[in-house]
């Protein structure tokens, strides 16, 4: 009998807005090559292809509308998790990507006796802003992930920081914790000269381009970007590739400053919406810097993506990114002193926002040395970071876990 894994996941294409939405389309697609995997997602899919199935479960229903605002996604969470179980599980393993499908984890290894496995893309406890998004539904996301790592057959953490925040905040056994990084397509993420993109958001090829690719979150940082850009250099354009806002009051927040920032100096493109595929390969293609000024990164996808596309990498010295990103190699590092205590901001938010600016300049200033680390970093996620490898750990993890069960 061939082995099948269950995959819980909030993300899922054409439903993607954030890294481990992208995680799991393409681990899904490797592991459909040495398995039967069936995806049960947010949303309305309904398809098959080879060994991959996808479902979507209801995630915006009409029964929870009289909620309080800040509680309504915790309820339908926890609605579409149990609706998840409602179809019958017949899976070896059911592997669980957020705190939103860790619920819909939980009710499947207690209803149907089968192993469950943990992927943290993030911890709550290291996203205290979240209570701006979710009010006291964060001690429910809070609740949901600290049960399900702490009853997970096996966790996996993307980075070898993420395993020590897992070690510090939960009471897991060390042994169950695995360290295996998130991957990138590296025949889709290739440098491409096309340009149609830059033309459609009025982007200037002959100036230099700072880009930001992400949502528009406390965790992403890239207010400190926004508060970086008066000390760029005045012919740097940065284009903000951001869109799908926390709350309303930190879109509020980025509309304000960005239009302030616009009043003071030209080249600022904010594009308000996630982009497909083909379009950011050409952004990252085309950008001379790429910044990641994130101040909680359990790994941060986007930086392989931009040094797949053969772009230099500025971002902050925060966890999975010191992992990936080789200081004065394949881009900068910016070190970033951070509050002890939540919300984990940069005691200095303006020498914060100065130093990410000064590693921008001082990159776009020499072409040789940016050259340099975008073959340096095109060879590090071609060594390190292919989904086909990452699938084979996964297997193997899979595996070990059937054998003991």
């Amino acid at each position: 009998m061939p082995m099948k894994v269950l995959f819980c996941t909030r993300e899922f294409p054409p439903y993607v807005y954030g890294g481990a939405g992208v995680h799991v389309e393409y681990l899904a697609g490797e592991l459909a090559k040495l398995m039967d995997v069936e995806v049960r997602s947010f949303g309305d899919q309904d398809f098959q292809s080879g060994g991959l199935k996808v479902k979507g479960f209801p995630y915006d229903v009409s029964e929870f509308d009289h909620a309080d605002d800040k509680l309504k996604a915790v309820f339908k969470t926890l609605n579409t998790c149990l609706n998840i179980n409602t179809e019958p599980v017949e899976a070896d393993v059911v592997h669980c990507h957020t705190w939103y499908a860790q619920f819909a984890g939980i009710l499947a290894k207690l209803c149907y006796g089968i192993p469950l496995v943990i992927t943290t893309h993030s911890l709550e406890p290291l996203r205290p802003w979240k209570r701006e998004q979710l009010g006291r539904g964060y001690d429910t996301s809070s609740w949901i992930e600290k049960t399900a790592i702490e009853m997970a057959d096996a966790i996996i953490a993307v980075s070898k920081e993420t395993r020590e925040d897992v070690k510090q905040f939960f009471d897991v056994d060390e042994s169950k914790i695995e360290v295996i990084y998130n991957g990138i397509d590296l025949e889709q993420y290739v440098k491409t000269d096309d340009s149609s993109a830059l033309d459609t958001y009025g982007i200037d090829p002959s100036k230099p381009i700072v880009l930001f690719v992400g949502r528009i979150t406390r965790q992403k940082g890239i207010i400190h970007l926004v508060n970086a850009i008066k000390h760029l250099d005045h012919d740097v354009q940065v284009v903000l590739c951001a869109g799908a806002p926390d709350t309303e009051e930190i879109a509020r927040e980025m509309e304000d400053k960005v239009n302030a920032i616009k009043k003071q100096r030209d080249g600022l493109i904010w594009i308000d919406k996630m982009l497909d595929k083909t379009d950011v390969i050409q952004l990252y293609s085309h950008a001379d810097v790429f910044c990641c000024p994130s101040i909680y990164e359990p790994f941060g996808i986007i930086n392989i993506e931009a040094m797949a596309c053969e772009t230099a990498v500025v971002a902050s010295a925060v966890g999975g990114i010191k992992e990936v990103v080789v200081h004065e190699e394949t881009g900068l590092l910016i070190p970033l002193e951070q509050q002890q205590t939540a919300p984990f901001e940069p005691v200095d938010p303006e020498k914060f926002s100065k130093d990410l600016a000064d590693g921008i300049n001082r990159l776009i200033r020499d072409e040789d040395l940016r050259a340099s680390m975008a073959k340096r970093g095109r060879m590090r996620v071609e060594e390190t970071f292919d989904w086909k490898a990452i699938a084979q750990q996964v297997k193997a993890l899979y595996q070990s876990l059937i054998q003991e069960s």
